[in-house]
C-alpha cells in the first residue's frame, strides 16, 4: 500500500516493526527481501511517483575543493531513486545501467591505501552477488572475458600479465522505478510512504536506543514512526547527513562520538586518459568484445584494467580502461574553437587568437549545425560513449575510425578529509544542507599516472597500436570528478573509531539502527557501486529476518514455558 504522507493526521503516530528510509534500488531490494514476513514495514520515500522540482531542491548543498557536480544532482528523490535517471542505452526501447562485482582485491587490506580493508572478503559476498544478479535481472554470473569472447570478438592480445579484460553486464532501470514498486504496494505487511522526510533520528536518554524518527513534508504537516529497526538506504550523501542532523543527544551527530560520521567520501572520477592510435585499422573490425552490445541475449561490454599482481606489486589503485572509436573529426580544430569562443563570450572577454578560432569555425559551419541539430534537437548520439554502444554492428569501420578514445574510472583512495558535514545554509524544512569538502590526494594523482603509463607500455609492447597520454599540466585530464557513485561517508569497519557501522552493517554502539547503500564502503575499487549495493541489502535482509525469528522464538519459548509453569501450579493447586 502506497500513502500520501501529506494525507496524514497532523503529528500523527505510526507504529511498525522494520522501518526503512529511502525508497532507492537499496532500499527497494530489502523491502521486496522482507515481502511476506510476519512483521510489519515501513519504507519511506522523501519524493512521489514523478519527479517534483521542490522537492528535488531539499538535495541541494555546497562544495569546497575540486570542481564537483551539484550535491542536487547527487541525489534523486523520487521513488525508485537515482534509478530513474539510469541513462545506459541497453536497446531501443530499454535504458539501465552498467553493473560488475567490486575485485577481490578491493576487500583487501593493502599497505599502499590508507584505511583500506573490509571486515570480510569477496567470497564472503559472492553467494549475495548471484542472488543480486537475479534482482537486477542479469545473465550468468560471470566477469571474465573467456565466457563472453569468440574468433570473432577476441581480447586484445596482450603479452605478459600486467594488462587484462574483464566485462560489464547491464540491468534495465525499469524493474526498480515499476515492476518492484508494484510488487510492494501489493505485499499486504509493507506501506510506503511518499513525500516524507526524515528530519531526526530519535533515541532513548543514552543513545543506544532508537526510538522514532521524525518525519516533515513541504506543506507543513508531520509525523513521526516508531519502530523496533530502523535501516537508513538514501545514499552515500544523505546517510552521513541524517546521523549529524540527529544531534540533540549527542551533540557532534548520532553515532558520531569518533568523529567518523561523514569521513572517508569517495567517488569514481572519470578521466580522458588520451587517445590509443591502432597500427592497424583494422582492428577496429576485430574489437567488438569491448562494445557494448548482446552475448547470448546479455547486454555485455569489455574494458581493460590492471591484473591483481601488477596493482599489488606496483602498489597502485584500481583502475579501468574504456575504448570507444573515434572518426577523424572527433575533437577536431572546428569544435575546439568553438567550444573556446562559446567559454570567452560566457565570460564576456575575447580568447588569444580569435581570428583564428572564428575562422575554423566557419570554414566548419555545416559540419557543426548539423552536428549541433542531431544531438541538441533530435536527441541522437554522435558518437559511442558511457551511455550507448553498438558501433561494432556497423560495416566499412576500419575506413570510418582511426583512433580510440580511452575513457578510466578510477578508485580513489579513502581520505578522512574527504567530508561530508552540515552547512550553515538551510533547506525547505528548516534543516541544515549538506556540505562536501572533495580533494584529490597524492596517492590518487600518483597512481592514476603510473596506471597510465604502464598501459602505454604493454600497447607498445604488443605491438597494435600507441597510447597518447593526455593530462591537464601535472594533473589527470577529468571529465567529471563524479558518476554519482558517493560511497565511504559511513564506512563498515570492526572497530568504532575507524568505521560507523559493523560488518552487519549495524550502526556501533545503537542496538537497532542499521545502514546499508555505498556509504557504508570502506573502499570502492572502479566498479559501479549498484551490484554490491543491492547483494548487501540482500545480506542486510537476511540478517533483519534472522533477527525477528529469534525474537519469535524467543517469545513462543517464554509462553511454552509460561504454559508449563501455569499447568504445574494448576496441578499443583488441585493435589491439595
Amino acid at each position: 500500500m502506497f500513502i500520501d504522507s501529506r494525507k496524514l493526521p497532523k503529528n500523527e503516530l505510526i507504529q511498525t516493526e522494520v522501518c526503512i528510509v529511502g525508497a532507492g534500488p537499496a532500499g527497494i531490494t530489502l523491502a521486496r527481501e522482507l515481502i511476506g514476513q510476519d512483521f510489519r514495514v515501513c519504507l519511506v520515500e522523501s519524493g512521489d511517483l514523478e519527479f517534483n522540482q521542490q522537492t528535488q531542491s531539499l538535495s541541494e548543498g555546497e562544495t569546497v575543493g575540486e570542481p564537483f557536480p551539484n550535491l542536487q544532482d547527487m541525489r534523486h528523490r523520487q521513488f525508485g531513486g537515482h534509478a530513474n535517471v539510469w541513462n545506459v542505452e541497453i536497446n531501443q526501447n530499454q535504458r539501465g545501467l552498467r553493473h560488475m562485482t567490486l575485485d577481490e582485491i578491493d576487500f583487501e587490506k593493502r599497505d599502499c591505501v590508507p584505511y583500506s580493508g573490509w571486515p570480510f572478503r569477496k567470497s564472503h559476498l559472492d553467494p549475495y552477488y548471484e542472488r543480486a544478479h537475479e534482482v537486477c535481472k542479469l545473465g550468468p554470473f560471470a566477469y571474465d572475458a573467456l565466457s563472453w569472447e569468440d574468433a570473432q570478438s577476441p581480447q586484445l592480445p596482450f603479452i605478459g600479465d600486467r594488462v587484462t579484460t574483464s566485462m560489464f553486464q547491464f540491468g534495465p532501470r525499469d524493474i526498480f522505478t515499476n515492476e518492484y514498486r508494484k510488487q510492494i504496494d501489493q505485499s499486504p505487511n509493507i506501506t510506503t510512504y511518499l513525500n516524507a522526510n526524515v528530519v531526526e533520528i530519535e533515541t532513548d536518554e543514552t543513545a543506544k536506543n532508537v526510538t522514532r524518527v521524525r518525519l516533515a513534508c513541504l506543506d507543513g504537516n508531520q509525523f513521526w514512526i516508531a519502530a523496533k529497526m530502523f535501516i537508513l538506504a538514501t545514499g552515500g550523501i544523505e546517510n552521513a547527513r541524517l546521523l549529524l542532523l540527529s544531534n540533540k543527544i549527542q551533540k557532534t551527530g548520532l553515532a558520531n562520538q569518533n568523529d567518523v560520521v561523514g569521513r572517508y567520501f569517495m567517488d569514481h572520477p572519470i578521466l580522458r586518459s588520451g587517445m590509443l592510435y591502432p597500427s592497424s585499422r583494422k582492428i577496429f573490425n576485430s574489437t567488438a568484445l569491448y562494445d557494448l552490445r548482446r552475448v547470448n541475449n546479455v547486454p555485455v561490454m569489455g574494458k581493460l584494467h590492471l591484473s591483481e599482481q601488477v596493482i599489488q606489486r606496483e602498489q597502485l589503485l584500481n583502475m579501468s580502461f574504456i575504448l570507444f572509436p573515434r572518426d577523424e573529426k572527433y575533437k577536431s580544430a572546428a569544435k575546439a574553437s568553438a567550444k573556446t569562443l562559446f567559454s570567452a563570450i560566457r565570460r564576456g572577454q575575447l580568447p588569444k587568437n580569435a581570428t583564428q578560432h572564428l575562422g575554423n569555425v566557419i570554414t566548419h559551419v555545416d559540419e557543426l549545425v548539423s552536428e549541433w541539430y542531431k544531438y541538441q534537437i533530435k536527441r541522437e548520439y554522435l558518437f559511442p560513449d558511457l551511455s550507448y554502444g553498438g558501433w561494432s554492428k556497423q560495416e566499412g569501420n576500419e575506413n570510418r575510425y582511426v583512433k580510440f578514445e580511452v575513457v578510466s574510472q578510477t578508485e580513489q583512495v579513502p581520505n578522512p578529509d574527504n567530508r561530508v558535514t552540515l552547512s550553515t545554509k538551510l533547506d525547505r524544512l528548516g534543516c541544515p544542507q549538506a556540505h562536501l569538502t572533495f580533494r584529490w590526494s597524492e596517492i590518487d594523482i600518483c597512481s592514476i599516472k603510473r596506471s597510465q603509463a604502464i598501459l602505454a607500455e604493454e600497447i607498445a609492447r604488443a605491438g597494435f597500436g600507441e597510447l597518447q597520454i593526455e593530462r591537464d599540466g601535472e594533473l589527470p585530464r577529468v571529465l567529471a570528478f563524479s558518476t554519482h557513485h558517493n560511497m565511504g561517508t559511513t564506512r563498515m569497519h570492526i572497530d568504532p573509531k575507524q568505521g560507523v557501522v559493523d560488518a552487519n552493517c549495524q550502526v556501533h554502539g545503537i542496538s537497532n539502527l542499521f545502514i546499508t547503500g555505498s556509504s557504508v564502503f570502506p573502499t570502492g575499487g572502479y566498479a559501479n557501486p549498484t551490484l554490491t549495493i543491492i547483494a548487501l541489502a540482500i545480506r542486510l535482509a537476511d540478517h533483519v529476518k534472522t533477527r525477528f525469528a529469534v525474537k519469535s522464538e524467543n517469545l513462543t519459548a517464554k509462553l511454552e514455558s509460561s504454559k508449563i509453569y501455569a499447568h504445574k501450579t494448576l496441578d499443583h493447586h488441585q493435589s491439595q
